[in-house]
C-alpha cells in the first residue's frame, strides 16, 4: 500500500485572493478508487520553501501530485524549484516541445493570425516545457500544455480544469494496481458525559493489541440531542475493525459508561 500525498503552490492560495479547489478534490477523485490522503502541504511563492517541500516529496518514496508554479511567468518556480530539488539542470523536454508549438500554432489560427515560430513571445512560451532532465510528460487535456513526472512525484497546473482530469489519468494509469488498497471501514460509538483523560489508556490498550488499527475521539460539548460527548471508535481493513471494535465496547463497559447510537461508515 502506497501513501498519496499533495503539494498546493501559490501566494494566490496562502493570501485567501482564491480558495483552494485542489484538496477536497484529490481527496474526492481518490476516495472513488479505494484510496485515501495521507498528507497535503500547503506552500507560497517563495523558491526555498518550494524547494524544500520538493525535497521532502521526493525523499518520502510517497506518491505525490503537486498542483501550481509551472508556467513561465515570473512567480512560477516550481519547475526551477524541482530541478534545485533533484541537483538536475532543467532542460527543453522535445515532446513538451512539440505539444507547445502545436498550441501556439491552433492558438494563432483560432485569431487568424499567421504562426510565427521564431517570435519572442511564442519563444518564451517554450519555457514551460523546460523541465528536469529526465521527467516525463503528463498530458493535459485541456490547452495540450503539458505537466511533467520525476518518478512518483507529478506536476500538474494550478488551474483545476487542467490539473485534476491530469490527476485522474495517472491514478487510472500508472497507479490503478493500487485502487482499493486504503479501504477502511470506521466503527463507533457515542459515549456520555465521559472525558478523553478517562478514556485515553483503552484507546492506547486496543492499538497496541490490534495491528493496523487507529483509535479516533471526537469530542462535542454542545451536541443538540447527545449534549457533551465523544465519539469514540476503531478505522482500519473492514475485517479487522470488528474485532477491535467488540474490545472497545467490553473495555467502556468495564468503566461504566453510558453508552449511546453505534454507527459504521466506509
Amino acid at each position: 500500500m502506497r501513501n498519496f500525498g499533495l503539494i498546493i503552490i501559490g501566494d494566490e492560495i496562502l493570501s485567501g485572493k482564491r480558495q483552494d479547489k485542489h484538496l477536497p478534490k484529490v481527496i474526492e477523485l481518490l476516495s472513488a478508487r479505494g484510496l485515501a490522503l495521507a498528507w497535503a502541504r500547503y506552500v507560497g511563492d517563495h523558491r526555498g520553501h518550494i524547494t524544500a517541500a520538493l525535497k521532502d516529496a521526493f525523499a518520502s518514496g510517497d506518491i505525490v501530485f503537486s498542483c501550481g508554479g509551472i508556467g513561465a511567468t515570473p512567480d512560477d518556480h516550481t519547475r526551477q524549484c524541482a530541478a534545485a530539488a533533484l541537483g538536475r539542470p532543467l532542460a527543453l523536454h522535445p515532446e513538451a516541445e512539440v505539444l507547445i508549438r502545436e498550441r501556439m500554432q491552433d492558438t494563432a489560427r483560432e485569431q487568424g493570425l499567421v504562426y510565427d515560430p521564431d517570435r519572442p513571445d511564442n519563444l518564451h512560451r517554450l519555457n514551460m516545457g523546460t523541465f528536469p532532465e529526465g521527467a516525463a510528460i503528463i498530458r493535459n487535456p485541456y490547452n495540450k500544455i503539458p505537466g511533467f513526472s520525476v518518478g512518483d512525484v507529478h506536476f500538474v497546473p494550478g488551474f483545476p480544469v487542467m490539473a485534476h482530469p491530469m490527476i485522474e489519468s495517472l491514478l487510472d494509469g500508472a497507479y490503478r494496481d493500487q485502487h482499493g488498497s486504503h479501504v477502511q471501514t470506521e466503527r463507533s460509538v457515542i459515549v456520555m458525559g465521559s472525558m478523553e483523560a478517562t478514556l485515553t489508556p483503552l484507546m492506547e490498550a486496543i492499538e497496541a493489541r490490534f495491528a493496523g488499527i487507529k483509535v479516533f475521539s471526537l469530542p462535542s460539548v454542545d451536541h443538540p440531542s447527545y449534549g457533551r460527548h465523544i465519539e469514540l471508535g476503531v478505522k482500519g481493513r473492514p475485517d479487522d475493525t470488528v474485532p477491535a471494535f467488540a474490545a472497545l465496547l467490553a473495555g467502556l463497559q468495564d468503566l461504566g459508561a453510558q453508552l449511546g447510537p453505534e454507527m459504521v461508515r466506509g
